[in-house]
């Protein structure tokens, strides 16, 4: 064995510090093990870790050089992506206009404490899905069960949260939208398991591999929480809404089209630019919804548009505007939970209590349908009924107790997320991180440079909503 130089054993002390604290960090003994390979690689070198770099052929050396580095990169951005930030993008328009489709973000693992990851053997800055392979980028086993090491803070109301999607544990790969409980809601379980050619293979995956979602923290655990009329209420109390919400209108002209400058006015993406009737065909809809026919029968053009306060205002001071109604409730289609009937509606539901870790809940009838996703899927227990009595995991219970917090998460754009309304409580687990800047953001209406660039947005930090 070599002479251990001065500078080893200072490159030595500094990462054996570093890994050190980052074992206590994760609160796992066992990961101290892992200080005999740094003694192997910065002292002992028993392990031959950079021998190729003795190879007396330079193009053996070049091309395991561009692998070592290429290793080392992937590493490093694994850990970071796991423990540090991760990159998200916003694909769609359910947190408009607080963050806007084409925004991409930083995202941080540390505002809630990052998780060890339930699929330790993946590959780095892709989902659950291989490009162009279409195979899955992670494998089954190891499984970790849940932890969460500690982290800045917690949720709190009114956060913009990224978070996996609850109802993605279950996915029919060819029809990932709506959800596999909505596709079996409409066509049926037996359906939608046995078409594979509709529907493609139904496949299971665990918590960090289901797609991320991105939506505001709106109910926090242990809340009531309830809609009247598309208002919010916390625990009987009317809560804020956020500045920039926005709800879908019925827009009607005195014949004219809107133009392109108009539609900027109000802030309306060429995606939302809906013609629901050009006032000669479609006008079922039209009487339906309340609108008024001349003399003639004939209806004015109608437009479907999500507008926030502002741009309402701005939409009734246009003079080729002649009405405005906004999207009544029966349109809004079905809401959580699937298969039970509660008479809740998108504008109006509950109320209805979030589970909050230790509190306890009496098993009946409604109760399970409202937690039975909380008590199977999320916290991974069996619930059976026979004759009136319900058994958790093959014992009589008459009562529930939470493990988990859950939250309550809806977009700013209330028309048009497929929020909690739909699908129910966000558990504690799922939970990635806090956006907390934008890094870039492109508006795909505009060629890229006339205005395709938001220069306005790039760098912005993402503060929680200052409510209206």
């Amino acid at each position: 064995m070599k002479k251990i130089t001065t500078k080893r054993w200072i490159k030595f002390g500094i990462a054996a510090v570093l890994y050190t604290l980052f074992a206590f960090w994760m609160r796992n003994a066992w990961l101290l093990f892992g200080l005999i390979l740094i003694v192997d690689i910065f002292l002992t070198q028993i392990i031959p870790w950079s021998g190729w770099k003795k190879s007396k052929n330079p193009q053996v050396r070049s091309v395991l050089e561009w692998v070592d580095d290429i290793l080392f990169a992937l590493i490093a951005v694994y850990f970071i992506n796991i423990f540090l930030f991760q990159n998200y993008q916003i694909p769609s328009s359910s947190l408009e206009k607080s963050l806007l489709v084409g925004d991409y973000l930083f995202v941080s693992k540390l505002s809630y404490g990052p998780r060890v990851p339930n699929t330790p053997v993946s590959f780095p800055l892709v989902q659950n899905t291989l490009p162009i392979l279409g195979s899955k980028s992670y494998l089954d086993w190891p499984h970790w069960d849940y932890k969460r090491v500690k982290g800045l803070g917690e949720v709190e109301r009114n956060d913009i949260v990224v978070f996996n999607f609850p109802a993605g544990d279950t996915v029919a790969l060819k029809v990932q939208n709506p959800d596999y409980y909505s596709l079996i809601e409409m066509y049926g379980r037996d359906r939608v398991n046995s078409d594979k050619a509709t529907f493609g293979e139904v496949i299971y995956r665990p918590v960090d591999k289901r797609e991320n979602y991105v939506k505001r923290a709106i109910g926090m655990p242990g809340d009531t929480i309830q809609l009247i009329d598309n208002q919010v209420y916390i625990d009987g109390k009317m809560a804020e809404n956020p500045k920039d919400m926005q709800y879908n209108y019925y827009v009607s002209t005195d014949g004219s089209l809107l133009n392109d400058d108009q539609f900027r006015l109000l802030d309306v993406s060429k995606d939302d630019r809906i013609m629901v009737s050009d006032g000669v065909n479609n006008t079922p809809t039209l009487a339906f919804l309340g609108f008024t026919p001349d003399a003639n029968g004939a209806y004015k053009p109608v437009y479907r548009l999500p507008l926030t306060m502002a741009a309402l205002e701005k939409a009734k001071k246009m003079a080729l505007i002649q009405e405005i109604i906004i999207e009544p409730d029966i349109m809004g289609g079905s809401t959580y939970p699937a298969g039970y009937d509660t008479g809740w509606t998108r504008d109006n539901f509950g109320p209805l209590w979030i589970p909050k870790k230790g509190e306890s809940i009496e098993l009946n009838p409604e109760t399970v349908a409202l937690y039975e996703r909380c008590i199977r899927n999320y916290e991974n227990n069996t619930l059976e009924e026979k004759d009136g009595q319900y058994y958790i995991n093959g014992k009589p219970a008459k009562a529930y107790t939470f493990q988990y917090d859950y939250y309550w998460m809806m977009g700013d754009n209330r028309h048009n997320s497929a929020d909690s309304r739909s699908w129910g409580f966000v558990p504690e687990d799922h939970v990635v991180g806090k956006p907390i800047m934008i890094w870039l953001s492109l508006d795909k209406d505009r060629p890229l440079l006339k205005g395709g660039i938001r220069w306005d947005r790039m760098f912005r930090w993402v503060h929680k909503d200052k409510s209206e």
